[in-house]
């Protein structure tokens, strides 16, 4: 099966527990004003690979793996939107009795969406905002996704990891916190929530696609705003 891909790494660290190779994906349709990657939105662009070429790579770096209790994880982009190739993927990981992870915010069809969930050990399911009118203004599309995400996840019985990046004056509120501990204690497969620093490492992609940042103003949350959120997602 082909599919198109903007990268890969070989040991990433921060996707996931453990040593992991992580692909990620070409295609997005959200447009996240934070993006780090908008060079993934488009989804001609990239490198075609099969997903037979892509496992043989993987399976180079399964000792490393499962040695540290690692495995594979697709992001993006949107993994979903090229969910049949990522779920042949990961089928062919679990051949390889190799951990899978899926890095996405959940936007694709409920059909597509638990294809790769019958081969996912891990969801890090992207939150965003828990406010829909907040969620909708930093990502041009529904919160509807993201609980409907969920909810399959729950379903299915996959263990999920949440993220939200704290963006400043968007998404570093109590607010939040309040609601996701809410949505933690509602469902029982939420086994970790993780707060992720805004940062603007990727602002100079925006310039080279001939894009405005509209953050460009906006900067990383303090140390002290994040250890405040952590105790209080912690509470």
């Amino acid at each position: 099966m082909k599919g198109f891909l903007h990268s890969y790494e070989t040991c990433g660290a921060v996707d996931g527990p453990g040593i992991r190779f992580v692909v990620f994906m070409q295609g997005c349709p959200l447009r996240c004003k934070y993006c780090h990657n908008p060079d993934t939105w488009a989804p001609d662009k990239g490198q075609e690979t099969t997903s037979e070429d892509l496992i043989e790579k993987i399976s180079r770096y399964k000792v490393f793996m499962r040695n540290t209790g690692g495995g594979l994880t697709v992001s993006g982009g949107e993994p979903l939107m090229q969910a049949e190739f990522v779920a042949d993927l990961f089928k062919k990981a679990k051949e390889h009795d190799l951990h899978t992870a899926l890095d996405t915010s959940g936007v694709s069809s409920p059909e597509l969406v638990e294809t790769v969930l019958k081969y996912t050990d891990l969801l890090l399911l992207d939150v965003k905002s828990t406010d829909p009118q907040m969620y909708k203004m930093l990502t041009g599309v529904k919160i509807d996704y993201f609980y409907k995400t969920l909810e399959l996840a729950d379903k299915h019985g996959v263990e999920v990891w949440l993220r939200l990046v704290v963006v400043p004056s968007f998404t570093d509120k109590f607010e939040e916190i309040d609601k996701i501990n809410a949505i933690k204690a509602k469902y029982s497969n939420i086994s970790k929530v993780e707060l992720l620093p805004f940062h603007k490492m990727g602002e100079y992609k925006w310039a080279e696609l001939g894009l405005k940042y509209e953050l460009e103003d906006t900067y990383e949350p303090s140390s002290k705003t994040m250890e405040e959120l952590n105790r209080a997602l912690n509470e």
